[in-house]
């Protein structure tokens, strides 16, 4: 029943965020905006997926002269393409990690012949450089379908970037399941039609995930408490036995 394993990157792979923030208000100083994201406020931004997209959001409720905003928006590319630099110089220096259970549920499914996939709103450039961290040179490899970025018209939580993974890997979205950290992933993946496994962090534990196939603190670590492939396929396959008329949909 199980064929292939799907997992967003930031909170879901690894806990980012806070690195992330580090980041932000990194390039905030060095392009001398005057702008700081203190723990609080980011936890609220979060709420906002994609950088560029919570830059521009953020602008918008600045107090600003009409001149001044359209000036910052117009910037806000820039301003993200240094916040990136930023991140990938602290992720390269060992400041992160992949979160319990992950690398071995990564290597359980390869080696059981799954095929993996990356459903994120973070940037190529952020992939690569936390996977080449993580799992080695060309981590990416691992990954049989990596969505990213700006690849679909609609970011989460609409399922776009699920949509067009699912076409790649060219798996029975039935045959699948999603990882997710946050509200707005776990619609999106709700809405592709995948069942969904939700491992919140200290960013947003206390959003309600209703909806969620499963909701864990983590998957885990070597230990018998686990999540596992085969508790993973168990799952999907009780799910398949109480509503078969899903068994015929395609991606």
């Amino acid at each position: 029943m199980l064929r292939a394993l799907i997992f967003d990157v930031d909170g879901t792979l690894a806990d980012t965020e806070e690195l992330h923030r580090q980041a932000f208000n990194a390039a905030f100083l060095e392009m001398a905006l005057g702008w700081e994201w203190p723990r609080d406020q980011y936890k609220k931004l979060l709420e906002v997926s994609g950088g560029k997209e919570r830059i521009g959001h953020y602008i918008e409720t600045l107090q600003l002269a009409p001149a001044k905003r359209r000036a910052l928006l117009e910037c806000t590319p820039m301003i993200h393409r240094t916040k990136t630099r930023i991140y990938a110089e602290l992720v390269e220096s060992g400041h992160l990690r992949l979160r319990p259970g992950v690398k071995r549920l990564l290597v359980d499914a390869r080696e059981a012949g799954l095929k993996l996939g990356l459903a994120t709103t973070t940037t190529m450039d952020n992939v690569h450089v936390l996977l080449d961290s993580a799992l080695g040179a060309r981590g990416a490899n691992w990954f049989d379908a990596v969505g990213a970025g700006d690849v679909v018209e609609h970011k989460k939580p609409a399922p776009d970037i699920y949509n067009l993974v699912l076409s790649t890997l060219r798996v029975p979205r039935h045959e699948c399941v999603a990882f997710e950290d946050s509200v707005n992933g776990l619609r999106a993946a709700k809405a592709a039609g995948l069942f969904t496994i939700v491992t919140p962090t200290v960013w947003n534990k206390d959003h309600d995930f209703t909806g969620a196939d499963l909701l864990v603190t983590s998957l885990g670590d070597a230990s018998g408490s686990a999540l596992t492939l085969q508790k993973i396929d168990k799952l999907l396959s009780a799910v398949q036995t109480a509503t078969p008329a899903h068994a015929g949909k395609n991606p």
